[in-house]
């Protein structure tokens, strides 16, 4: 394949504008990971963030978009995500065949982060198209449309992924993990916890910190019944059914326990958990 000479196109400040997080996003620190992530982007270096699921990777990568002023474009990768998705096609229309750029390469061309979420979900085929983004060379080959886009100063790509579901089968390369710096997330400490749930759901901080302890018990049980503990996102989803008046034991069965697990014992186990806090 031959391919035109590099382009960085540029793209108006109105493109970009939808992209851009308007209204900060409320997100709470429990390490350094604003100050290390800050300096990755200063370096522009491919950045991974590993974590469970509802542990705060993409409130974070909003948060962080948000400060630092540029335009964010997420993809939520899936096993039938083709390479094509990430970086264009050609459409037919009334007028003939046109180019259309996918995310991959708008955020490219834009100078935007692009954030790929639970990239592992994508196929190995596919993946492998970001590489050329991920090293010194920064650039995008379009092989269908003969282009070489060479990504934009401000370019950067984010990647993320749960460790906690992977196995031999799917999994990624190491050519590709060794491609990006990373950052781990976990659930925070109670303390903080119980502070972004009151925040996020307007309850007050007691019914935080029994909804806390609730999801302390059930994360002891991963390995030991349970694939995944009760994130913190489920617990906001629990404080906010709470705060609009629903009965604290039914919020918590269709928040914390219902969608973790479909097994009668494990579930009767976490209602008697619920039924402790909030007899």
């Amino acid at each position: 394949m031959l391919f035109d000479q590099p382009t960085q196109k540029g793209t108006d400040s109105a493109d970009a504008g939808q992209y851009r997080i308007q209204t900060e996003p409320y997100y709470r620190p429990v390490n350094d990971e604003i100050e290390l992530y800050d300096a990755a982007y200063k370096a522009r270096m491919p950045m991974m963030l590993k974590g469970p699921t509802g542990s705060g990777k993409t409130r974070f990568i909003e948060y962080m978009a948000w400060k630092l002023q540029r335009p964010l474009i997420s993809v939520a990768c899936n096993e039938d995500m083709t390479a094509s998705d990430l970086v264009g096609r050609y459409l037919l229309d009334k007028d003939g065949t046109r180019w259309q750029d996918g995310p991959l390469t708008t955020a490219a061309r834009m100078g935007a982060i692009c954030y790929l979420d639970e990239i592992v979900e994508a196929r190995q085929d596919t993946t492998v198209v970001i590489h050329p983004l991920t090293d010194h060379r920064r650039v995008l080959p379009l092989e269908k449309k003969g282009e070489l886009v060479e990504a934009h100063p401000d370019f950067q790509i984010v990647i993320s992924y749960n460790p906690g579901y992977q196995n031999l089968m799917k999994d990624l390369k190491q050519s590709t993990k060794q491609r990006f710096g990373a950052l781990d997330f976990d659930y925070p400490d109670p303390d903080t916890e119980i502070e972004i749930v009151a925040h996020e759901t307007g309850v007050d901080r007691d019914t935080a910190g029994k909804l806390v302890e609730i999801a302390q018990r059930a994360r002891n049980l991963k390995g030991h019944g349970l694939d995944e503990g009760v994130s913190t996102r489920l617990l906001v989803y629990a404080g906010s059914l709470i705060a609009k008046g629903v009965d604290p034991r039914a919020a918590c069965s269709m928040t914390l326990v219902r969608p973790i697990t479909d097994d009668p014992d494990m579930r009767d186990t976490l209602d008697s958990a619920v039924s402790a806090f909030f007899s």
